[in-house]
């Protein structure tokens, strides 16, 4: 049974400049997992999609749950590559629950779409 759909669509320039503007932006939107994924892209255009991918879905996965960031953490929502290469949501503490993620990007923006399943 469907529990929850978001959806976030964010600009790359705007995470480019808060990048720029707050170098602990990273460490609070990103788990170490994740920053060590991002590590892997030399090229700064790549990284920002990165990043913004993965701030548009951990947004959309708070407006799946009703709650927004705030109940959960950015801390708590972990996005790694499944075995097929896609992303895969998972979010601590409610492990009981299937998360469905697609990221996309485009030059100017990155969106995600989360489905929560109970």
């Amino acid at each position: 049974m469907i529990k929850g759909i978001g959806i976030d669509l964010i600009e790359l320039d705007r995470i480019n400049q808060i990048i720029k503007r707050n170098d602990r932006f990273v460490q609070r939107i990103l788990t170490e997992k994740e920053r060590g994924q991002l590590a892997a892209y030399k090229n700064e255009s790549r990284q920002i999609e990165f990043v913004a991918g993965r701030f548009a879905a951990k947004e959309a996965l708070g407006k799946a749950m009703g709650t927004g960031i705030g109940k959960v953490s950015f801390q708590d929502i972990e996005i790694s590559r499944s075995e097929h290469g896609g992303p895969e949501m998972k979010l601590h503490g409610y492990e009981h629950l299937k998360i469905w993620v697609s990221i996309s990007h485009s030059e100017q923006h990155a969106i995600a779409q989360v489905v929560i399943e109970e």
